[in-house]
């Protein structure tokens, strides 16, 4: 596999993977700097600075960025999460240099001008009230806080009404200088693109950037309690959640298996169980979400709120039931489509480039699709049900819930069904 990586003198990796059947590549820039990062005071504000970054710098209008890459046919956006920021580009093959220079404009120089910032404070403001208005992202940031509390994790990215109300310009600034460090960039690229061109491009545009250190991170504690929101909605949202590895941990990989499992797809237990044979609600799933110090498997489901109790019943008795019996047909299964997910990211240049960036920030180095496969092929039937059981039984979850909830049962009843 054509994985390149070199490392610059100020600390930044650049990271590509020359796919010479394409006509078009992806890069980006990815930092080790997102919501979690954030103090609480500052909540929103890693979210706040990508959007700024598009506004503007000393060379290009927010319109001159816009046109630059749109006239060379290309897409660009960004993305902030709890343990990174992603700047990203996707362009024919011979236009990488142009969205290159984009990125490390906005991404080095943002203006930040004051009547800019007003703006796009009132656009923020209005993303947050959307999100609260949509039932099932809101459980989620209840369910997160319901699970890590007053830790960062437990906050929203998007921040808060008040805190992005009265955010400042040199706030933004501040947290940007304190994070933004050539320790914690990953520059990558994907498709058709030459590494050792790039990677002397990258150094010239990005060479200047301060070294810094990597982020020093409170280190969270899985405190389960209950957070929810009654709104007037023709159903009730749900979300149960448990502690569970942090994508360090070698038994990652059994929580992948576990989470496909439990419901990963239309043959997973969750999705057969209430929907298919009980009809008791149209989405059903597992997720997990996996960080350096801690991770969260759970499940979410949205149902009529008569129907609330007998769902929430259902699902704790099928996520109890891993930690009963698994069988080698559903582990066989749940192994063929994360190998399968792996091994898709490699048809798409966009796919790849975050791959291969986020497991450079993760893991210090780009593993192979076949390593990889190995892990996940190691799983046995044994591991998943021990981890279920480790999981699941005698723990309290974390329970976030949005709707009209008056009929639903407490949290200690709902905890009293793992034990």
């Amino acid at each position: 596999m054509s994985v390149e990586i070199t490392r610059l003198p100020n600390g930044i990796h650049v990271v590509t993977h020359h796919m010479p059947h394409l006509e078009t590549v992806a890069l980006g820039i990815w930092v080790k700097a997102g919501a979690r990062d954030e103090r609480a005071e500052e909540n929103g504000i890693a979210h706040f600075l990508e959007h700024m970054a598009f506004k503007g710098t000393p060379r290009r209008s927010a319109r001159d960025i816009a046109e630059e890459i749109e006239s060379a046919g290309g897409e660009i956006n960004a993305a902030t999460g709890m343990e990174t920021t992603t700047y990203y580009a996707r362009v024919l093959k011979d236009d990488w240099a142009l969205a290159l220079d984009i990125l490390a404009d906005i991404f080095t120089s943002p203006e930040l001008d004051d009547e800019e910032l007003e703006r796009e404070r009132d656009v923020i403001l209005q993303e947050i009230a959307a999100a609260h208005d949509q039932p099932d992202d809101l459980v989620f940031d209840l369910a997160q806080a319901a699970s890590f509390g007053a830790h960062p994790l437990g906050r929203s990215i998007l921040g808060t009404h008040d805190l992005i109300g009265g955010v400042t310009r040199q706030q933004i600034l501040d947290w940007r200088n304190r994070n933004y460090w050539g320790s914690r960039i990953v520059v990558a690229a994907a498709g058709h693109i030459d590494h050792a061109a790039f990677a002397r491009e990258a150094e010239h545009l990005l060479g200047g950037i301060e070294q810094g250190h990597e982020p020093q991170r409170e280190l969270p504690a899985f405190q389960p309690t209950a957070c929810t929101a009654e709104k007037p909605l023709d159903q009730a949202h749900l979300v149960l959640a448990f502690a569970a590895p942090s994508y360090r941990d070698p038994e990652i990989y059994v929580l992948q298996v576990l989470s496909n499992i439990l419901g990963g797809g239309m043959s997973s237990r969750l999705f057969q169980e209430v929907r298919e044979k009980r009809g008791l609600c149209y989405s059903v799933f597992s997720f997990g979400s996996a960080y350096e110090d801690a991770g969260q498997v759970g499940v979410y489901a949205a149902t009529s709120p008569e129907h609330s109790n007998e769902l929430l019943d259902l699902t704790t008795g099928i996520m109890l039931s891993v930690a009963a019996e698994v069988t080698e047909a559903e582990v066989a299964r749940a192994k063929s489509q994360l190998k399968a997910s792996l091994v898709m990211n490699l048809e798409s240049a966009s796919a790849r480039a975050d791959q291969i960036a986020r497991q450079f920030l993760a893991f210090g180095e780009v593993p192979s699709i076949t390593s990889l496969t190995q892990k996940i092929d190691a799983v046995t039937p044994e591991q998943v049900r021990e981890l279920a059981a480790r999981l699941f039984c005698n723990r309290r979850p974390a329970f976030g819930a949005v709707g009209h909830i008056g009929q639903l049962a407490g949290y200690d009843a709902i905890a009293r069904h793992f034990g």
